[in-house]
């Protein structure tokens, strides 16, 4: 598998500078929820055809690293890393 690196894009001008895959409009944090929320990763291929496989464990790779590097936040200070 590729690193997460190469099909993570951060553009400012694209989904208010929110991590996306491969520069779609489809963010890191929609394809989370979307597994929180239930979605199977068939389901999610299903429903974005433009996703693959590989997208979706760059998605979860991205997730490990933050929550690894502490740079996940708390809900109700945006300015304070949490642990």
């Amino acid at each position: 598998m590729r690193d997460f690196r190469e099909i993570i894009t951060v553009e400012p001008g694209k989904r208010s500078g929110k991590p996306c895959i491969r520069g779609l409009r489809i963010t890191v944090a929609d394809v989370l929820g979307y597994l929180a929320g239930g979605m199977s990763p068939q389901d999610i291929l299903e429903d974005f055809p433009d996703l693959t496989e590989e997208d979706i464990r760059a998605c979860l790779q991205f997730a490990a690293e933050r929550e690894q590097s502490g740079r996940i936040r708390s809900s109700g200070d945006s300015s304070r890393p949490i642990g």
